[in-house]
């Protein structure tokens, strides 16, 4: 990368971060318990975190490479600040490292377009715009639709309070 186009990627990746820490921290909020989908992967994940590797949930159909990924990083990161407890592998730390993930997948969905484009003036532009673009949409409509999602599951519970 060179002189200006290495301040637009930091920018960038920097702007996209912030803007996903900030809907990770108001779902985190939201919601402290596993959500759709979470009330699979998060037991399974703890599971690893307890080493127990040998089990499965069968309704799960993913490889186990995010837990693991979870267990590496979580664990050296409860040693090194004295994290004990439920906090370890909580909801909201495994959320927390999906964030982390999303960040170096921006980097390489940018190095990938880059890749194809070959590399020239205008197109690194593009590139970082599309890369950009690609790594908002997934974040922001997924924490749109859990918003939602949860609203609705609000509703249910008292109609009342939601039509205020």
């Amino acid at each position: 990368m060179e002189g200006v186009e290495v301040y637009g990627f930091s920018a960038a990746m920097s702007a996209s971060f912030l803007l996903s820490s900030l809907l990770f921290a108001a779902v985190n909020r939201r919601l402290r318990e596993p959500y759709m989908d979470e009330i699979f992967h998060v037991p399974q994940a703890q599971a690893y975190c307890q080493g127990r590797f040998l089990q499965w949930d069968p309704m799960i159909t993913t490889p186990p490479g995010l837990y693991l990924l979870s267990v590496g990083v979580v664990k050296p990161a409860a040693w090194l600040f004295g994290w004990t407890g439920t906090v370890v592998c909580s909801t909201g730390m495994l959320r927390f490292i999906n964030l982390l993930v999303s960040a170096g997948n921006f980097y390489l969905l940018y190095l990938l377009l880059l890749k194809i484009h070959q590399k020239n003036k205008v197109q690194s532009r593009i590139v970082l715009c599309t890369s950009t673009n690609g790594f908002l949409t997934v974040c922001v409509y997924l924490f749109e639709l859990l918003s939602v999602s949860y609203n609705c599951r609000l509703c249910q519970v008292s109609r009342e309070s939601c039509l205020r």
